[in-house]
């Protein structure tokens, strides 16, 4: 995939595309159903296909006291977009100055000069531009005047019983209550985050359980505290069983000030220190509690890795 940057880069004349717009934050089963239609429509029309995104979340921008927190780094998403067979990503940086461009400004610039897009692939319920002016309607009259066309896709839902669509609030939602599982299902993976693994307490290793510490800036979605089955991919691409535990670590701090990430790759011995790691959550084990003594904490672990192992297997 090639990456084109706003008002900077543009396609040579004569090539066309079928292109799409969003965040695209988690790039979940709606978003994959967009890029497989703007797939199947540039095969259709003989074009590329494209997908015009942003190097941050625009709620950022213009509400960050609001502003949600992350599925994926820009990176990952970008990553996953590629994934997807898409030809061309345009990346717009977002700033105060390109909130307050009007969606026919937008559109001219991005869509008709930079991309000459052949037609436009949305959600019914998208909105664009300076106040969320732009809707799939204007689009469609815009595209009357610079020879696209648009097409507007109905969201979907990850199970006939949802009343709700997929979205990345949905997900989020999931997250933050530590449904791993369903978030797992509406972004069709498990859910992922990334860090650089750092030096702790060691006290995991001192009673028999070391612990990879990986700090996750907290911009990202982060799951509920508790105990989770999972993967950890190392460095080399290898993946690892572990159970990963995000908490406070309340059996030996009486007031921490904030979550920690700590994964315990199962039968794993090896030095992980400064190692670029990901984690994925599959399931959800327990609550996160306080214990009485190492003793107590020591049986919990074992029968934690025990769960997480049977958890783990039986997904493959």
């Amino acid at each position: 995939m090639e990456l084109l940057h706003d008002r900077q880069d543009r396609l040579p004349d004569g090539v066309r595309v079928a292109a799409t717009i969003g965040v695209f934050d988690g790039v979940h089963l709606g978003h994959q159903e967009i890029f497989r239609t703007v797939r199947a429509t540039a095969d259709q029309l003989d074009v590329a296909s494209a997908v015009v995104t942003f190097d941050g979340h625009p709620a950022h921008v213009v509400r960050p006291e609001s502003a949600p927190q992350l599925l994926t780094t820009f990176e990952q998403k970008l990553e996953l977009i590629a994934a997807q067979g898409i030809d061309y990503a345009y990346v717009v940086s977002f700033d105060a100055e390109r909130a307050k461009t009007k969606a026919e400004t937008f559109v001219k610039e991005a869509f008709v000069d930079s991309l000459h897009a052949k037609a436009i692939v949305v959600g019914e319920d998208f909105h664009f531009g300076a106040g969320r002016a732009g809707n799939v309607d204007g689009l469609t009259k815009l595209g009357e005047r610079w020879d696209f066309e648009v097409h507007a896709l109905e969201l979907i839902r990850h199970s006939d019983e949802a009343r709700e669509p997929v979205s990345s609030t949905k997900i989020r939602r999931a997250l933050a209550g530590g449904d791993v599982a369903r978030a797992a299902k509406m972004l069709g993976r498990p859910y992922e985050v990334r860090g650089v693994v750092e030096r702790g307490d060691q006290r995991g290793r001192t009673i028999g359980f070391p612990t990879a510490n990986i700090p996750v800036p907290h911009v990202m979605a982060w799951p509920a505290d508790a105990v989770y089955a999972g993967w950890c991919t190392l460095a080399d691409g290898s993946r690892n069983e572990c159970a990963i535990n995000i908490g406070r670590r309340p059996t030996f701090y009486e007031h921490a000030a904030q979550s920690l990430l700590e994964a315990h790759l199962i039968d794993f011995e090896g030095d992980l220190y400064g190692q670029e790691v990901s984690v994925e959550f599959v399931d959800f084990l327990r609550s996160e509690r306080k214990f009485d003594g190492i003793d107590q904490l020591i049986a919990q672990l074992k029968s934690d890795v025990d769960d997480a192992r049977a958890v783990l297997r039986a997904d493959v």
